[in-house]
């Protein structure tokens, strides 16, 4: 790939700037879909009585906040890079589909950090990857 170097510093800016915008840094990335895993686990593992498979049901929330993290996340901020980055693409020249690129890849690099605390609570409850 001839643009990959373009590519891995478009991530890494996009990395920097969202971590050295908030106070708490990279906490607050594990900290919301751990938030949101907890809310669900209480409300439909021990409010509602759902179903999980066997599994503890904070491990099956938390696993699936991820998935829709990483998915919606992605969506989101792709959808509106090109017009925040606007005033890059116009100044220099390079294929346009490594601005929503990059923003998705630094969502990967986001679920990459939180899938690390997910094997930490599969190590907490014993549970081995299959």
């Amino acid at each position: 790939m001839r643009y990959r170097e373009l590519l891995f510093l478009l991530i890494w800016r996009k990395v920097s700037v969202r971590y050295s915008q908030t106070a708490v840094g990279i906490f607050w990335v594990i900290l919301q879909p751990m938030l949101s895993a907890l809310i669900l686990a209480f409300v439909f593992g021990r409010l509602v009585n759902m179903p999980s498979d066997g599994l503890p049901y904070l491990v099956f929330a938390y696993s699936g906040t991820l998935l829709w993290g990483l998915f919606s996340q992605g969506i989101d901020r792709a959808s509106g890079s090109i017009v925040a980055d606007e005033q890059l693409i116009r100044r220099v020249y390079f294929p346009r589909w490594i601005i929503p690129l990059a923003v998705v890849g630094s969502t990967v690099v986001d679920f990459a950090i939180c899938t690390v605390v997910l094997f930490v609570i599969l190590f907490f409850y014993a549970i081995l990857l299959t």
